[in-house]
């Protein structure tokens, strides 16, 4: 009875579908607007009254890469404030070549969002001078290769690429505006500060002073000799009616100088300044180009009148060209102003980039960071946190990746695929049209995905989906309901994965680590708790020796049960991981007892393997903050570390430097006896061993000591 009742509804919607699978018309591509700088003004009017009705915007970016180093990918020893400098050093080294804006607001007639995907081509290009050297990136080749594949027009972000100013830039720029150096930016120098007299040491300079003072004077003379008239045609040599001509400069008359050299400029503004008090030498910087003017003034008053009206003329134009120079940065403005929903996927990387592209130079440390962040974009979603929030979507995403493509693909069919589906597995979706310019669609292909105002959309798209799967009805949606005090939402908002792989959680709010809500580990395999204590960084070891072979050498000294587990950062440095902190104490003392001695026990020990070349390196995990905060970029970490400055061999503990001469000699005796004796070592006596007086009884007691060992390493399965 049931069946039946349903049976006309799904027979109308399976026939609708077939017929559009099977139809000859090809959906329309997906609608996307691209701005560059030529059309970047009227985008920016569009955007904004776009963005003010919106219920929420959805950002995405396209970078020229991600890691500076191997070494700076994303570890599991990574503690959370290292995740965060390793973020910080990406957004530093890294450009910005696409930002995709596309806000979202609900439309309750249609019961649907109506989406304005923007695709802006950004690019680093200098439009004002400013105290620094033209900017600088990194490029990783993959990245590039990965944008490459997806067709990436290089080229129009390149030469069409919209450029930037950060707050600070701008601030700058403003700052050398109205200081007395701003000549760079104004050339107001010429016109604001008296020029000081030149020394005439050569011959040609003093008969070119005396010929423009001849010059100007005649042109002068003339001008008070035929005032009620026009200008009047100069009888001049030829040369000279090339290089002056008789113009109007702010209602007055002025002769234009063209074709002299900077000197010679230098000579003319001195020779008006000295010999002529009604006329005043001034450049005047126009759209494109500067022109050397010499201006008629009838007096103190007037001369002072024309002065300022240039001044105020350069400071214009100069407000102008530093407001067009701050280029992609209204966009950040606008957003930030409006004070929306900013929502992205995987974003704390975005952010950063934001941050450090559009705000100023990230800080030092994560609590700065987001107290920055969170005074310009209070209201931030992270759509891998809501796709790990829900049980059910958990279920959903468990056998698929949690990838911004593959939780479109998943959660939103009907918007990716538009009616070409499969009926039978058909899930409510919220409804999505897209509107760019005067085009309206709902029906379209699969658009340019790695294109960031297509990966914005499904961004929105994903975020819309999940909230209904929160239990947001968004067709109870009112347009005065602001998303951000939704309740629902409250609990994820402002939370960003700084690591997805340990599930390290930021609150923006705090800067501190928040831990994931319960059951929101299904997807992910879960990770040991680390004892960050317990840890010894190692660097600079023979290349030959592999994480398990180090792992060895230590075990044979401390014990079989010494070491948890070593991680390797790369060829050149690995992390090991000690059962107990005083282990790791023992370790680094027992090193550089080891380094400091030269007889037959340092060379028989077993961790002689380890320190073979004498470039071993040891130190806690505080030296890996400090060399993963440098802004340095070596290949290798061990390269990086060197870069750094760390120059000394072995770094004790705090606790350990004061005891480390006291003990260093009992823990190298204990050290060739069996793992059993490390404890009993600390009492033993530095001298018994210097002292023996039988030598053959010496090299008995070491060989004994290693069969121990291999004694304990064979029943230990080492």
């Amino acid at each position: 009875m049931n069946t039946t009742r349903h049976w006309p509804k799904r027979a109308f919607i399976l026939s609708r579908a077939l017929s559009r699978a099977f139809s000859d018309t090809p959906s329309p591509t997906f609608p996307l607007k691209h701005v560059t700088r030529s059309n970047f003004d009227s985008a920016l009017v569009e955007l904004r009254s776009h963005v003010r009705a919106a219920d929420f915007v959805a950002i995405d970016m396209e970078m020229t890469g991600v890691t500076s180093a191997p070494w700076r990918e994303s570890f599991e020893f990574d503690r959370f404030d290292i995740r965060y400098l390793k973020v910080k050093d990406s957004a530093e080294k890294f450009a910005v070549l696409q930002f995709g804006v596309c806000p979202f607001r609900w439309d309750s007639l249609k019961q649907s969002f109506i989406a304005h995907p923007h695709n802006f081509f950004v690019f680093p290009r200098q439009e004002i001078p400013l105290d620094r050297t033209s900017y600088e990136f990194l490029c990783q080749t993959t990245s590039m290769d990965f944008l490459a594949k997806y067709q990436f027009d290089f080229n129009a972000c390149i030469h069409e690429g919209i450029s930037y100013l950060s707050r600070g830039q701008e601030d700058e720029a403003r700052k050398r505006l109205i200081s007395p150096k701003g000549d760079q930016l104004t050339h107001l120098s010429h016109n604001l500060r008296e020029t000081m007299d030149l020394p005439l040491v050569r011959v040609a300079d003093v008969l070119f002073t005396e010929r423009m003072k001849k010059r100007l004077g005649e042109w002068r003379d003339d001008l008070l000799q035929n005032r009620v008239g026009g200008p009047q045609e100069e009888k001049v040599p030829d040369d000279l009616n090339q290089q002056f001509r008789t113009v109007f400069f702010k209602m007055r008359p002025a002769l234009s100088l063209d074709g002299f050299t900077s000197h010679q400029l230098s000579l003319i503004r001195m020779v008006t300044r000295k010999h002529f008090k009604d006329l005043t030498y001034v450049c005047f910087n126009g759209e494109s180009t500067s022109e050397e003017l010499v201006v008629y003034t009838d007096s103190e008053s007037d001369k002072a009148r024309l002065m300022e009206e240039v001044k105020n003329d350069h400071q214009r134009r100069a407000e102008m060209k530093i407001n067009a120079a701050v280029g992609f940065r209204h966009v950040i403005d606008l957003l930030s102003s409006e004070n929306k929903l900013i929502v992205g996927h995987n974003c704390i990387l975005d952010i950063a980039h934001v941050h450090s592209k559009f705000l100023a130079p990230l800080p030092s440390t994560a609590e700065e960071f987001v107290s920055c962040v969170n005074k310009y974009f209070p209201s931030i979603i992270d759509t891998k946190i809501l796709l790990n929030a829900d049980y059910t979507l958990q279920r959903k995403m468990k056998r698929s990746s949690t990838s911004l493509s593959s939780a479109f693909s998943l959660l939103c069919p009907e918007i990716a695929h538009g009616f070409r589906r499969n009926v039978l597995s058909y899930e409510p979706c919220v409804k999505v049209e897209v509107h760019v310019d005067e085009m309206r669609s709902s029906n379209w292909n699969s658009g340019a995905k790695h294109e960031a105002g297509y990966d914005a959309f499904m961004t929105g798209c994903v975020f819309a989906q999940a909230c209904s799967h929160l239990g947001i009805d968004f067709q109870l949606h009112s347009p005065s309901e602001n998303l951000t005090q939704n309740e629902k939402l409250q609990k994820h908002m402002n939370l960003l994965y700084l690591s997805w792989i340990n599930g390290d959680i930021i609150d923006l709010r705090t800067g501190n680590r928040s831990a994931e809500l319960s059951g929101s580990n299904m997807i992910r395999k879960p990770y040991r708790k680390i004892l960050f204590k317990n840890i010894v960084l190692l660097w600079g070891f023979p290349s030959k020796l592999k994480p398990s072979m180090i792992r060895d050498c230590i075990c044979k000294t401390l014990g079989p049960s010494s070491v948890i587990s070593t991680y390797c950062i790369d060829q050149t440095a690995v992390f090991v991981q000690f059962s107990k902190a005083e282990l790791a104490s023992d370790f680094l003392n027992l090193k550089e007892t080891l380094e400091q001695s030269n007889d037959a026990i340092s060379h028989l020990h077993p961790l002689s393997q380890l320190l073979e070349g004498g470039n071993t390196r040891a130190a806690s995990y505080e030296t890996y903050k400090e060399i993963c905060a440098s802004p340095n970029s070596k290949v290798l970490f061990a390269d990086q570390a060197e870069a750094v400055g760390i120059k000394w061999k072995t770094e004790l503990l705090p606790s350990d430097k004061e005891e480390s001469h006291d003990n260093t000699r009992s823990h190298l005796e204990s050290a060739m006896d069996s793992p059993q004796a490390v404890q009993k070592s600390k009492t033993r006596n530095t001298e018994d061993v210097v002292n023996d007086s039988s030598n053959k009884r010496f090299c008995d007691d070491i060989i004994d000591s290693f069969l121990k060992v291999e004694k304990i390493r064979r029943t230990t399965n080492l």
